[in-house]
């Protein structure tokens, strides 16, 4: 086992009961295989298979300080942040490093039974509850997972009854800071359950202040029959933010699911996004776009897993790669025996602004059927230079061109968000990005109104 796994085991060994006390029995139950889990484990570095950009060993063995004992922190959200989505309407739920909060009445804007709260909370009030869902979907061969499960005390828990639609956005600020270097470990649990309806924002944000941190999280997510489900994951952290998130999707019969990873700032970030569909009728809406300069790192991988027939999945990942950054795209759709009139395409485009700049693209498909529609592509390469001498001679000079070339590139990831206001505002930002200036939701006038737990 290496080093960087020993530190977490030895931390586990030395402060279990730390960890328990301040947790719930039900995320406590699974830290013992999860140790197990990590002392058989060797993690992948860079250049391994489906690992291209990303070296686990180097990122884990960083010398991060995890808040065992859940120390208050002198952390204050109301004084650094602003929100980056002005003037959208949503049900607003925070989580500053992995502490749980709401802001102002949110819960009063969401319909009777609807749940969003802290996920230890709901696990001591309803552990039968949260046993059902919890940890049974991600798995704990998957290195983010197990050691997500291993260290986890908190989370986000969040249930949208049966028959229930969720007019308004439920929007979830995580924010990273600290006078320290700091791991902050994150579970989150969504559960749609049958006909009901959610779209759920998660703004991801590192303060000004915080030094180098890391956001470790696992999420799972359960769409029940004629359920629908749309999640928008914008991150807009910090050169100094590492990121390793791992997604898990369950898809029953006739549900409905949009998920879009957006990454506009961050400093090394590796989005996972593994998705089965458990009965027909389905459909899958997965994309995504990230902005890369200097040495930033980005690295998707994607896992779709067609059980059942009858069902589709649309994926879309579009890259902006520049200076020395690097970027990876793996992404694999697998059609089961038996899974016919499956309908699934695979497409990641990327745009490459430097000699130095590295990106790399392994798009697949594996399938035991014959009777589908599937297909997948990978195109990479710079503007189109008949385009920008286009442009010159419509009197634009060349940085002009080449911003609104970059622009109209990822135009088509911003036009899947179906929540209006988030739509408009990632057109402002996604140009702000590319003309080099900031846009975080710092620069934003609007107050946060005070955090409550």
């Amino acid at each position: 086992m290496e080093n960087s796994l020993r530190q977490y085991i030895d931390l586990y060994r030395a402060n279990g009961e730390d960890l328990d006390s301040r947790s719930a029995p039900v995320i406590n139950a699974l830290r013992r295989d999860a140790c197990r889990r990590l002392e058989e484990m060797t993690l992948p570095a860079a250049g391994t298979e489906n690992y291209e950009v990303t070296d686990l060993p180097g990122i884990l063995g960083h010398d991060y300080g995890l808040n065992v004992r859940r120390v208050p922190l002198a952390v204050d959200p109301a004084e650094s942040f602003r929100c980056g989505v002005p003037r959208m309407s949503t049900a607003l739920f925070m989580l500053v490093n992995d502490r749980f909060g709401r802001i102002g009445d949110s819960e009063s804007v969401l319909p009777v039974g609807v749940e969003v709260c802290g996920l230890a909370d709901m696990a001591r009030r309803c552990p039968e509850r949260v046993a059902d869902y919890y940890g049974r979907l991600a798995d704990m061969a998957n290195p983010i997972v197990a050691l997500s499960t291993l260290l986890a005390q908190d989370g986000v828990w969040i249930r949208i009854p049966a028959g229930v639609k969720v007019e308004r956005p439920v929007q979830l600020v995580e924010i990273l800071g600290g006078a320290d270097n700091l791991m902050a470990v994150r579970r989150v649990v969504i559960v749609a359950e049958p006909g009901s309806e959610v779209r759920i924002l998660v703004c991801d944000h590192t303060l000004p202040s915080a030094r180098d941190m890391m956001a470790l999280q696992t999420i799972e997510i359960y769409a029940a029959e004629n359920s629908r489900v749309e999640l928008y994951d914008l991150e807009e952290s910090s050169e100094g933010t590492h990121r390793l998130s791992s997604l898990w999707l369950r898809q029953e019969k006739d549900s409905h699911v949009t998920l879009n990873g957006l990454t506009i700032y961050n400093g090394v970030t590796r989005n996972e996004y593994h998705t089965v569909f458990a009965a027909p009728g389905s459909t899958l809406h997965l994309s995504g776009m990230g902005i890369a300069d200097r040495e930033r790192v980005i690295d998707t991988y994607s896992h779709v897993d067609h059980q059942y027939g009858h069902c589709s999945t649309e994926e879309l990942f579009k890259f902006s790669v520049d200076d020395k950054a690097r970027c990876a795209f793996t992404g694999m759709v697998k059609v089961a025996h038996g899974a016919e009139k499956t309908e699934a395409s695979q497409t990641n485009r990327n745009l490459i602004g430097s000699h130095e700049a590295r990106m790399h693209s392994k798009p697949q498909l594996e399938i035991y059927n014959d009777d589908v529609r599937c297909s997948h592509g990978s195109a990479t390469g710079r503007l189109d230079e008949m385009q920008l001498f286009y442009m010159r001679t419509r009197g634009l000079d060349e940085s002009e061109a080449r911003l609104l070339l970059k622009q109209a590139f990822m135009a088509d990831v911003i036009d899947k968000v179906a929540i209006p206001g988030l739509r408009e505002r990632l057109i402002y930002m996604v140009e702000r990005r590319f003309a080099g200036e900031s846009a975080g939701c710092h620069d934003c006038n609007s107050e946060c109104p005070g955090l409550r737990g």
